[in-house]
């Protein structure tokens, strides 16, 4: 599926379905709302699938390398993508542990890390560069590029579904992937970026200031349209983010929700968003990143996180532990009896 039919294909959910299921929770042998959020995730799921139990669910962690690397933004080395990817596909990641904790495959996405990794089990290969360039001195890829980042993400939404997957899951690997990340955020919001950018894997308040100033200098060197998301992928992304925003995009178009990580999942999330409003239906935010651009995003896409918990190591590991909440949702929406079959009175809400 390419993006044009992607985009025609996403509708809202239906308000119906959603009022249905609604009726079912507010019969339940229980106060009505008294489950809270719990009701608003099962309504979702329900509405947005038609079923009411999750059969498999999957986090696709998409990984990349990034040029702006270059420019001192990250504590860590780039060479630390392939050695943590190569960590993820042998099971001792921190998303590893946490996905199995949810019954979630865990499939890493290799869109553009500087390394050649053999094929193997739970590894994907849809390489679209060795790593982008270097957006303080020119456009991070080509629009081509960007597309075809966003049309990988779109087939891995059309796979799932085929597979069976009912819940699936972003995540990412890129050392310096919080920078390209802080310069969307921007653009899109219009805040400063200072205001959006933070110490991702925890760098100094000098680093900090370097960091602020690189992105503030790519923004204005490629001067990306904010009106055309695909511009702004191009010129200040990143390869896994756009195969992020692409699933994103693939899920709604075929009706499956998706779980949105952290800062950089979010980031890919914006994109699809601003290409299509009706996305944001489809949407489950994981949870609220300490990065202090992230709250900013969500709320431009009109989410609220289901958790919050300080964490901010990205991976799909927020969205490992939300799928759980997820999950539950269901369990009381299936189990829990109406007044009428539990025999017990209901209350008088006048």
């Amino acid at each position: 599926m390419d993006l044009e039919t992607a985009l025609k294909n996403i509708s809202a959910v239906d308000p119906a379905r959603l009022g249905d299921i609604q009726d079912h929770l507010d019969r339940q042998a229980k106060p009505r709302g008294s489950l809270g959020r719990l009701e608003e995730f099962a309504r979702r799921f329900a509405a947005i699938t038609g079923r009411r139990e999750i059969r498999k669910k999957a986090v696709f962690t998409f990984a990349g390398d990034h040029g702006v690397t270059e420019e001192g933004v990250s504590a860590f080395p780039r060479e630390v993508t392939p050695q943590m990817v190569l960590n993820f596909l042998s099971g001792g990641a921190a998303i590893n542990a946490l996905a199995r904790h949810a019954g979630a495959e865990v499939i890493v996405v290799d869109m553009g890390v500087d390394y050649d990794f053999e094929p193997r089990e739970g590894l994907l290969l849809k390489k679209v560069g060795r790593g982008t360039r270097n957006f303080a001195k020119g456009p991070a890829m080509s629009r081509e590029e960007a597309v075809r980042c966003l049309e990988t993400g779109i087939e891995l939404a059309v796979w799932a579904r085929e597979q069976g997957f009912d819940l699936v899951g972003t995540g990412d690997m890129g050392i310096g992937n919080t920078t390209p990340s802080a310069a969307i955020a921007a653009v899109f919001t219009g805040l400063p970026v200072s205001s959006v950018t933070h110490r991702g894997t925890g760098i100094g308040d000098a680093a900090l200031a370097n960091k602020v100033r690189v992105i503030e200098a790519g923004i204005a060197l490629n001067a990306p349209d904010a009106k055309d998301p695909v511009d702004v992928l191009a010129k200040v992304g990143g390869y896994e983010i756009g195969g992020i925003a692409g699933l994103v995009l693939g899920c709604a178009a075929v009706g499956l929700p998706v779980v949105v990580d952290g800062f950089i999942s979010t980031a890919g999330a914006l994109i699809a968003a601003e290409l299509h409003p009706q996305v944001r239906d489809y949407i489950f935010a994981a949870h609220q990143s300490v990065e202090i651009g992230h709250s900013h995003m969500l709320e431009r896409i009109g989410q609220r996180p289901i958790l919050n918990l300080d964490m901010r190591l990205g991976e799909g590991t927020g969205g490992a532990l939300a799928m759980e909440l997820i999950d539950a949702s269901l369990q009381a929406l299936r189990e829990v009896r109406t007044f009428d079959a539990a025999g017990v009175s209901e209350g008088d809400e006048r």
